[in-house]
């Protein structure tokens, strides 16, 4: 199986997501994909405690696609070996009584990591721009100066949300947060097949909503506003990745690929040293333990 580069699925220039392609077509079996992904989970798991340890940075990472597109059990297989204590998943759902007391982007920033921690948005501050754009009277829920009605929903305020989320990305950046946005890009002939294997196997018919029907009837507008806002806020300091996700076990592979290999450029992600006067004094230490 040929060897993942990140660059081959990293956003920099202006994309079209109808000439992407949804399955990366490789030379291996499942068991391959799954074997490969194994050693680069226990890179990473490793990599974690180092960072867990070093105390400088956070990482943040995004997960975005349509229903069926393999969110969750992508997050189940790439992080099963960390330490629990250094990961942390979000799933972002519709906002409650209290979030919506605040700004948008508010329950995202109380969720971000701590240093030295992963965090996974399962869904994430996109959907701010996604599903209340393709149901913009879901903003009405807001309570915004100057919304009153849907009709005030302009374009300059979704160009302005895009601004406030770039924005929102280079402070945290700044600040020490390593962020990888990953578009998890399904085809609507396999979200079908997925959706048709709820219903049809049952003990993943719990997984089935009629609201996934609904919101499939919006495939073309979901399609056109995601590519809008990974075009406009794929950036070095958060860069967006386009990953093939008919395909599970590939998709989860490469997700892991490129987080480990992006994490390797950081190289001062190094375990503390014990200061000189501790070191200077280890043979006394473990004399003092070596007594009864």
């Amino acid at each position: 199986m040929k060897s993942i580069d990140p660059k081959d699925f990293k956003v920099t220039d202006k994309i079209k997501l109808s000439k992407l392609p949804t399955l990366l077509k490789v030379d291996a079996d499942d068991d391959e994909k799954e074997e490969k992904l194994d050693k680069v989970q226990a890179k990473l798991s490793d990599l974690q405690d180092v960072m867990y340890a070093h105390n400088k940075y956070a990482v943040l990472i995004c997960l975005q696609g349509m229903d069926t597109s393999g969110k969750d059990s992508l997050i189940r297989e790439v992080f099963k070996e960390f330490n629990p204590r250094g990961v942390v998943v979000h799933s972002f759902k519709t906002p409650n009584s209290s979030e919506l007391e605040h700004d948008y982007l508010w329950r995202h920033y109380i969720a971000l990591p701590e240093k030295g921690k992963f965090a996974i948005f399962n869904r994430t501050h996109y959907e701010n721009v996604l599903v209340t754009r393709v149901h913009p009277e879901y903003i009405l829920s807001e309570n915004l100066p100057d919304i009153n009605s849907v009709d005030d929903i302009t374009d300059e305020f979704w160009e302005e949300r895009i601004k406030q989320i770039n924005n929102f990305e280079k402070h945290i950046a700044q600040n020490g947060t390593i962020v990888m946005k990953f578009f998890l890009h399904l085809s609507k002939e396999e979200q079908r097949q997925r959706l048709l294997r709820r219903l049809e196997e049952e003990k993943h018919n719990w997984k089935f909503s009629p609201g996934d029907l609904k919101e499939r009837g919006y495939w073309d507008q979901y399609m056109e506003y995601y590519e809008e806002a990974i075009n406009k806020t794929s950036t070095k300091h958060a860069p967006w990745y386009i990953v093939p996700a008919d395909d599970k076990e590939m998709s989860r592979y490469i997700v892991a690929k490129i987080i480990w290999e992006e994490m390797k450029k950081h190289t001062d992600i190094k375990e503390p040293k014990l200061d000189e006067k501790t070191k200077l004094n280890i043979e006394l230490y473990k004399k003092e333990l070596g007594e009864k």
